[in-house]
């Protein structure tokens, strides 16, 4: 199939000009690589109308959003498809209550769906950081009075981010995790999921770092207000300036989601052209992940 490249909105509105142009689009990228029908397991089937496939077995008929986080959407496809190029080709993405009120929707809506495309920017943990890593932790959230450094009782959003940089110094990629603590069990998590035991890593020299030394290659150095993390401090405030552009607050239940999504988009800033078909790609290959599912997902 023909991938869709490119960051020109007038091109996109032209390529997805109505709801059938996004099913083609689904049905494409769904049986890619053949038909096998859900229910029966059979290889065997034609394509129908309306861009769904008929088991010629069990004549069971799929549709191309069926079994994708387009599973269920009523709002239409081709508003679907703007929201997930607005979260991904757009220098910023926008708030679900921006989302909203450009396309018509209820801000609720916008936001279980945004949820939605998150949950395909989630890091696939496949390919660790390798190189020279910068470690550090932060907090998101206002100003508190008389809580300084690590506060263990701040109600603010706690994190840990590690940023791989190029010979140059040079952000090649990010990847953040909220953390309940500053404890090494907390921590430890973020090394586990996107750091490679053979990798160079530099960290503060907070004692919390000091258990993973048995296993990964860190260096630890005073941070001398940030001067040795430079880079990485550069890409917190990044992050925390996005977050400040949506207006309602960002609950700790769900922040990992805004995380996943700010990581999932600078560590692909190199490739933009191609990144609304690769979440394209994601959404279609994941499983559908209802309402009462992402209420789940966001409780602690």
């Amino acid at each position: 199939m023909e991938k869709y490249k490119g960051e020109n909105i007038i091109d996109f509105m032209k390529v997805f000009k109505d709801d059938e142009s996004c099913k083609s689009y689904l049905a494409k990228l769904k049986w890619s690589e053949g038909f096998t029908c859900p229910k029966c397991g059979s290889k065997r089937g034609c394509l129908k109308s309306g861009h769904c496939y008929e088991c010629y077995q069990c004549h069971h008929v799929e549709s191309s959003t069926s079994g994708t986080l387009f599973h269920k959407v009523k709002f239409g496809l081709r508003k679907a498809f703007c929201i997930v190029y607005e979260m991904t080709a757009s220098t910023k993405s926008l708030s679900s209550v921006q989302m909203g009120k450009r396309y018509g929707i209820r801000q609720a809506t916008a936001w279980f769906f945004m949820q939605k495309v998150r949950e395909a920017m989630k890091s696939s943990q496949k390919y660790p950081l390798k190189e020279l890593i910068h470690v550090d932790e932060f907090v998101v959230g206002g100003q508190e009075e008389g809580k300084q450094g690590r506060s263990y009782d701040t109600k603010k959003s706690k994190a840990i981010i590690a940023v791989e940089l190029s010979e140059k110094e040079k952000v090649k990629r990010v990847y953040i995790q909220a953390i309940e603590d500053y404890s090494a069990k907390s921590i430890t998590p973020l090394f586990e999921q996107h750091i490679s035991t053979e990798a160079n890593i530099l960290t503060d020299k907070w004692k919390g770092y000091l258990p993973l030394t048995k296993r990964y290659h860190i260096e630890q150095k005073a941070s001398k207000g940030g001067k040795n993390f430079k880079t990485l401090h550069i890409v917190v405030h990044q992050l925390k300036s996005w977050l400040r552009t949506i207006p309602v607050a960002v609950d700790k239940k769900h922040i990992q989601k805004y995380f996943d999504e700010f990581c999932y988009r600078i560590n692909r800033s190199q490739s933009k052209e191609n990144i609304f078909h690769k979440t394209i790609e994601r959404m279609v290959n994941a499983q559908p992940l209802f309402h009462f599912q992402i209420i789940q997902k966001i409780k602690v």
